[in-house]
């Protein structure tokens, strides 16, 4: 199964909204549709509703990514395990159009979803994939950007567990802040350590010869 690919369909959808810049990019059937990729036949079944339930979805994904931001394991598996009983898969064998090169399908696992609309059939393959990601590679591997005001979500995939921001321009964004505050500081303390300088000269008494 193309595990990171299912995970990536719930990190998609949390990444509409950017709560802190009250921007919301899910405002159309069109924008729906759009999530769901090079999938055409389960984004043709989005209508303009799937839009007010796309939000639901996408609210209650990013609570699981805000759990396991703040370290709350146990919140973060509660949150997800509701997602995956109220929308529930099937693993399914599949082959499609591919061949091998004995002209073979060349089969594979697939997460079938068998939904009465457009959401319930995406919202089954983001949070699966997102629960594979979970227990595969840890609930600490869930982040949201520490780049304010940017808080995207992402799956961390480094070696090291190091991964912090969204993507390299918020990255640089927030080491050049960080560059900035620490030039600000130096620069304050060196005004201070003059300042206190002259204060000394001025107040110490002169000797009488």
């Amino acid at each position: 199964m193309e595990l990171a690919y299912y995970a990536d369909y719930a990190v998609r959808l949390v990444n509409t909204e950017q709560p802190a810049r009250n921007t919301d990019a899910l405002t159309s059937v069109d924008a729906v549709r759009e999530l769901f990729g090079p999938s055409g036949q389960a984004a043709r079944r989005a209508t303009d509703a799937d839009v007010t339930r796309f939000r639901s979805v996408r609210a209650r994904l990013r609570a699981v990514f805000e759990a396991a931001d703040t370290g709350d394991e146990r919140l973060a598996v509660d949150r997800l395990n509701s997602l995956l009983m109220e929308f529930p898969v099937s693993p399914q064998i599949s082959g499609h159009e591919e061949r091998d090169a004995d002209g073979r399908p060349d089969w594979h696992m697939h997460l079938a979803d068998h939904p009465s609309n457009a959401t319930a059939g995406y919202a089954a393959i983001a949070s699966m994939g997102l629960a594979f990601h979970l227990t595969s590679y840890g609930v600490d591997r869930l982040g949201l950007c520490e780049a304010a005001p940017c808080r995207n979500a992402y799956l961390d995939t480094s070696t090291n567990r190091s991964r912090r921001y969204c993507s390299d321009r918020c990255a640089t964004r927030a080491n050049v802040a960080a560059y900035r505050a620490r030039k600000r500081l130096e620069t304050e303390r060196a005004a201070d350590t003059g300042r206190s300088a002259e204060t000394a000269q001025v107040t110490t008494p002169r000797t009488e010869r």
